[in-house]
């Protein structure tokens, strides 16, 4: 299984960025899919998930509203389309794969992507 996360760069404040998710070994049917996200010195910190069976998707407070997670099934590739970009929004985001509950209650997946890195310049 691998999940390989690109699209990131250096972007200013206002502007908007969109990630990208290429998974293989593995079936979006099977898994829920989620983002996360770790700035310097800080913990990792969840953003949003979806689902495939049910289509239910959550967001964490603070990127409610900005950012938007999207699946497309047939390339196996996941999305994060990110808007109204500030400087607290830079980190390392990563992309995963696991199950809702768990991912939403203790912020932890079965199989990760590498990261990609997103800086906010004001």
């Amino acid at each position: 299984v691998q999940l390989q996360a690109f699209g990131g760069g250096l972007v200013q404040a206002g502007n908007s960025l969109r990630l990208s998710c290429a998974a293989s070994g593995l079936s979006f049917s099977n898994y829920d899919m989620a983002w996360f996200r770790q700035a310097p010195g800080k913990e990792r910190e969840f953003l949003t998930v979806t689902t495939w069976s049910s289509g239910k998707t959550y967001y964490a407070d603070s990127v409610n509203g900005r950012f938007t997670i999207s699946r497309d099934s047939a390339k196996n590739t996941m999305y994060l389309h990110m808007a109204s970009l500030q400087p607290e929004d830079t980190a390392v985001y990563y992309c995963s794969a696991g199950n809702m509950a768990t991912i939403v209650t203790k912020g932890q997946s079965d199989y990760w992507g590498q990261g990609t890195q997103v800086t906010v310049s004001s």
